[in-house]
Order: structure tokens, then sequence, then C-alpha cells
């Protein structure tokens, strides 16, 4: 069931060390399967909550959704106190609760940008990714602080540190710099971005991934925290040599993939 793979891909990014404290956070858009699997677990009275944004296009989606203020290490515990599932209301500036966040609890503070995210992704993949996933991996954040906030600078670093980087996100990512976090600006900072990049990287903070499923997009992110590691290694050492363009290029042709152009050179 959809549910178990929620609360692994919660678990799994604690075990990286990905969500300190209450760190994060993880949202997935149910199908109509998914809905009539749980709809029995609903509550006949669900608490109505207002946005301070509108997000039209999502009117009667479904999301499962983990908690403001919560752990990830506590979601395998406690489900329902971690994690839940809302409804877009059908003017689009509200939700109900209709099963989880026990106890008055609310959606992560991140709302915002996980429905517009939500939206753009739809838009980007004609309604194939259902999963945005937001996460503090050390090495991606500390990337941040030796580059500038530039996607090409990013894109190319992570290609070169590791050869499959460039097939699994040959796009690249996407950067915001710095902005103050669940904030109606930074949701749409990073919706404009991630209707291009399937990853966008907060600096200072953390990262963004989307994907269709739970493995694609913790996949992608944990793909791009290794190849952070390996160059910030390969950086303390001494680079003296890297992947090619026409490596890249080469990769590009075996796997079938189109590498960005505007990043190479």
């Amino acid at each position: 069931m959809f549910l178990d793979g929620f609360i692994r891909m919660c678990s799994d990014g604690f075990s990286q060390g990905w969500h300190e404290r209450n760190g994060g956070n993880l949202s997935y858009r149910m199908t109509e399967e998914d809905v009539d699997a749980v709809k029995s677990t609903f509550t006949s009275s669900p608490r109505h909550c207002s946005m301070a944004f509108s997000a039209p296009e999502l009117r009667g989606a479904y999301f499962t959704i983990t908690g403001s203020g919560k752990y990830m290490r506590n979601v395998p515990l406690a489900p329902e106190k971690n994690i839940g599932i809302i409804r877009i209301d059908e003017s689009g500036t509200g939700y109900d609760i209709l099963w989880g966040l026990v106890d008055g609890a609310k959606p992560t503070s991140e709302l915002p940008t996980h429905l517009m995210n939500h939206t753009a992704r739809m838009k980007a993949t004609g309604g194939a990714c259902r999963v945005i996933y937001h996460a503090h991996p050390a090495n991606t954040t500390a990337l941040t602080y030796v580059l500038p906030p530039e996607a090409k600078a990013y894109s190319r670093v992570l290609w070169q540190s590791e050869t499959e980087c460039a097939v699994v996100f040959p796009e690249g990512v996407g950067v915001v710099d710095w902005m103050v976090p669940g904030s109606i600006d930074i949701g749409r900072e990073t919706a404009r971005l991630i209707k291009d990049y399937r990853a966008v990287i907060w600096t200072f903070h953390g990262i963004f991934g989307s994907g269709s499923d739970f493995d694609e997009t913790f996949g992608l992110v944990h793909t791009i925290e290794k190849a952070a590691e390996i160059y910030l290694k390969a950086r303390g050492a001494g680079i003296i040599r890297t992947i090619t363009d026409d490596e890249l290029r080469a990769l590009g042709d075996a796997f079938g993939v189109e590498i960005n152009k505007a990043f190479l050179e």
C-alpha cells in the first residue's frame, strides 16, 4: 500500500541523516485507487483549514503529507500523530484533514511550496509526478557554500562527480538562493524552477526532489547527495581530472537521454 512506501521513505531519509529534529517534509498526491483503499478510515467530521494562497489546479486532490513540527524518526512509530491525509477543497484555498494529524496537528509549514511544486510538476509531466520531497542532506547543503547560486555551476559539478548523474538528471538541477523557508515567495520561486528541473537545491538549507513514485524521488536525492559528497572529498584532496563534456555527450548517446546542452561547453 502507498502508506507503507510513504512511511518507509520517511524512515529511510532519517536513517541517512537528512532529517535532524523536525527538518524536512514529504507529500504524495494520491490516486483514486489509493483513496478507495483507505477512505473507510477517514473521519466523519474532518477539520477544515484555510490557506494563504490558492491552488485551483489541485481542487479535489488528496495528499498524504507530513505534519508541521513532526519528527521523521517518529513516523513509523506513530503514523497518525505525524502524518495525515488531506483533501484540497473546491475553492482551492483550503483543505480538510481526513485522517491522521491528530491532536490538532497541521501539515508541514512548507505546504505552500509542496502544493505549488505539485502543480508545476503535474503540468510538466502530464500528471505522472506524484511525490515532492524536502530533505536536509549535509553534503548537498555544504556544496552551497562553495559554489555560486547558478544552475549551470551545480549541474556541471554534480554531473562530473559521478558517472550516473548525467543519466539520472540530464536536465541538471535548479538553485534557489537563500530565502525565508515556508514563505509564499520561496514556494513560487521553487515552483518556477521545478517545472524544468526535477530537483531544486536551496542554498544553506537543503533540497526539493520530485518523482513519479517514492523510489524514483528518493533515488534522485540520494544520487545528488552522493555526488556532492564525492565532489567535496575530491576538492579537499585536490582535483586533477574529471569527466569531460565529450564524455557527458557520449553518456547521453549511450543511454538515450538528452543532456542539457546549455550546461555543456
